[in-house]
């Protein structure tokens, strides 16, 4: 059973996310908050698998709510609940640690398909957010601060970083753009579930990126996704 904690402000909202949530088999909210220090002790309480988290709360928001979820409680992942008027926020929220970014508008298939695929251990950006997610690092400066130069030179830069790989950690690394979890992975691959995982650790070495989420945006930037 996949346990979710659900964090937003607007009442509406909540319910909104139970009742999608509540009608898949297989995945259970045990908890809802309207902002994120209650999040936070929810989470402490539960220590659920996911904790689903709005950017813009009172108090302590959804950023802040990350950060210290991914830091006091590293078995529950953090999904983010965006809207295009919020891509400011998305840097931080790597930099957090977030393992997904859903549209608040979007798909409710996509939010099924993203929680499990976190759950998993993958990352998901749903493919509109994955575009702003870009967009939003080409405007400041890149996933550490360091790069400039708008998209090419990010695309090139990419490019450069996955050549550095091997064939087969450039497979692995485009199902990871994907939001594969390591067991989809290796079924497609036709490889062990450890090897994969073998392989996302020497793909995160290799460019030099803190997370699975980090990995994908290097993915979508080179081409491979």
């Amino acid at each position: 059973m996949l346990r979710v904690i659900v964090a937003d402000d607007e009442a509406m909202m909540r319910a909104g996310l139970r009742s999608i949530l509540s009608s898949v088999p297989g995945i259970e909210v045990v908890g809802e908050a309207e902002d994120g220090a209650a999040a936070v002790a929810l989470v402490a309480e539960h220590r659920p698998d996911i904790a689903l988290l709005d950017v813009q709360m009172p108090g302590t928001d959804g950023l802040e709510a990350t950060e210290a979820i991914t830091g006091k409680y590293p078995g529950t992942a953090v999904v983010i609940l965006t809207t295009f008027s919020e891509d400011a926020y998305i840097a931080r929220a790597l930099s957090g640690g977030a393992s997904g970014f859903v549209l608040k508008s979007g798909d409710p298939r996509q939010l099924v398909e993203g929680l499990r695929a976190v759950a998993e251990g993958g990352a998901y950006l749903s493919p509109e957010v994955a575009r702003r997610v870009i967009d939003e690092l080409d405007a400041s400066g890149g996933r550490s601060g360091g790069r400039s130069g708008g998209r090419l030179s990010r695309a090139t830069a990419a490019r450069e970083q996955v050549g550095r790989l091997t064939e087969r950690e450039r497979d692995v690394l485009a199902l990871v753009g994907e939001g594969c979890s390591n067991d989809e992975i290796a079924r497609r691959l036709t490889i062990a579930p450890g090897t994969v995982k073998v392989h996302v650790g020497s793909i995160l070495a290799g460019l030099d990126v803190r997370n699975r989420v980090q990995a994908a945006i290097v993915a979508y930037e080179a081409g491979l996704v």
